[in-house]
Formats: structure tokens, C-alpha cells, sequence
């Protein structure tokens, strides 16, 4: 990779690139409190919470990034980028809707969810493009100037893969298999994000693959393990064909 002389040593921008984003979610949380009050009486979900915490990954993100790499350099492409990233993105949508429709039951005769309207601007904001920001924005960008794009690929999914553990809405159990489902996920749209250049196209789909998931076809109750366990596993399993088919076979492959 091409070393940009204005910037920072690769190393300290991995660390700048990794650290700045969760220091920005902490400033920004404080801020919030201190001028509102810490209280959110009205969200029981804690979702106002978890967007204080994603939307100052994501701005933190953003700013040191459009510094460093500007928008391309983010993954903010549109056209054919774009386009392949959807297309790529739709088949673990596709696998991991068709297991959940199989393994996890439907409410019968209800489709949507009363809080539909909030998740709909939620979702895409926050659990996609504030978390692929960070993932496979500004951390990708400065670990593939330091240890390559391959290696940025497979941190940046393990990056996304741990906030998704941790605070994502459709976490409903944190486990074993629920870490390696999210881990492999992530990995996935690293790889996305290496092939085409782009992280619109999974940011996306991303938040379409959750609304249909769990907000369009409403479960009648929370999932439980013994359900959640299979269509993890089953569609990490998938999901690990589509990475084997999208790893670059040269460097001719990356899209940085």
C-alpha cells in the first residue's frame, strides 16, 4: 500500500483509527448527559443509549477518515461499487431470511412491528452505517496500509462482528454461537467491502436483511436459544461458502 506522507505513521493510525471512534462514542455520551439528563423514561429498549453510543463511532468515524482517506477512500462509492456490493450482500440476506422463516416461527396474521417506523431510520443510521464506518471506513483503511487489505478485511469483520454481539437489536443472546455468527458475518462484508471498494451496498442491505428478519416478519415471541442456535449455525455455515467463493485469488482482486 501507498504510504500518505501528511499522516501518521501506519502503526499509531491503527491505534488512532481503532481507539478515536470508541473515545468519540464516550465524549458524546457525556455531552448528552450532562446537557439532557441521563434519563430516557420513554425508551425502555435502550435504544436511545445504543444510538449515542454507535452514532459517536460512526461521527468519529467519519471526521477522521474524511481527513485522512476522503469519501472513496471510506468505501462511499456509488455506481458499479455500489451495485456489486447489493449483489454480494443480498445472498447472505437471501440464506439467513429463508433459515429464519424455516427455523423461527411467525406471529400468524401479524406482519410489521408497532415500533417499525423508528427502526426503519435506526437501523440504517446506526447498526449499519455508523458500525461500517468504523469497520470498514477509517479501520479498514488504516490496517490495509499497515498489514494489507486481506488482513484489514478479516479485522474489520471481527470488529463488526463484536459491536453487532454487543449491541445490536437482533442480539438476542450472547453466546458462543451467537459471537461466531456475527464474526463470520462481519468477515463476509469485509470481504464485500475488499472486492468492490464500496460499503454503501452492504450498509444497505444490511439494514434491509434486519427489518425483514425480525420487524416485517414480527416472532410471536422473543427467539430463544434452541432456536436461535440452528439458524446461526446454518447460516454461518452458508455464509462461510460465500467467503471461499469472494476471497481474492491476487492483488489484482483488491479494491482498497
Amino acid at each position: 500500500m501507498q504510504e500518505h506522507s501528511s499522516l501518521p505513521p501506519s502503526g499509531n493510525r491503527v491505534l488512532i483509527a481503532f481507539a478515536a471512534p470508541l473515545m468519540g462514542a464516550v465524549v458524546l455520551g457525556a455531552a448528552i448527559t450532562v446537557l439532557f439528563g441521563g434519563s430516557q423514561p420513554g425508551d425502555p429498549s435502550g435504544r436511545a443509549s445504543t444510538a449515542l453510543i454507535l452514532g459517536g463511532i460512526g461521527a468519529t468515524s467519519m471526521l477522521v477518515g474524511l481527513r485522512w482517506y476522503g469519501l472513496r477512500g471510506l468505501g462511499l462509492r456509488g455506481g458499479r461499487p455500489l451495485y456489486a456490493g447489493i449483489g454480494f450482500a443480498t445472498l447472505a440476506w437471501i440464506i439467513f431470511l429463508a433459515a429464519r422463516l424455516v427455523l423461527v416461527p411467525s406471529n400468524p396474521g401479524v406482519v410489521g412491528d408497532a415500533d417499525f417506523g423508528r427502526a426503519f431510520i435506526y437501523l440504517p443510521l446506526f447498526e449499519a452505517l455508523a458500525v461500517q464506518l468504523w469497520a470498514f471506513g477509517l479501520l479498514f483503511r488504516a490496517v490495509a496500509d499497515w498489514r494489507g487489505p486481506l488482513t484489514a478485511a478479516v479485522m474489520g469483520g471481527l470488529v463488526f462482528g463484536a459491536v453487532a454481539s454487543l449491541y445490536f437489536e437482533e442480539s438476542f443472546i450472547f453466546s458462543t454461537v451467537s459471537i461466531l455468527y456475527f464474526f463470520v458475518w462481519g468477515i463476509f462484508y469485509g470481504l464485500i467491502r475488499l472486492r468492490t471498494g464500496s460499503i454503501l451496498g452492504a450498509v444497505l442491505i444490511q439494514a434491509m436483511h434486519t427489518l425483514t428478519a425480525w420487524y416485517i416478519l414480527l416472532p410471536p415471541v422473543e427467539p430463544t436459544r434452541q432456536e436461535l442456535h440452528p439458524l446461526y449455525l446454518i447460516s454461518a455455515t452458508l455464509y462461510l461458502v460465500l467467503i471461499w467463493r469472494l476471497w481474492p485469488k491476487s492483488e489484482d482482486d483488491y479494491r482498497v
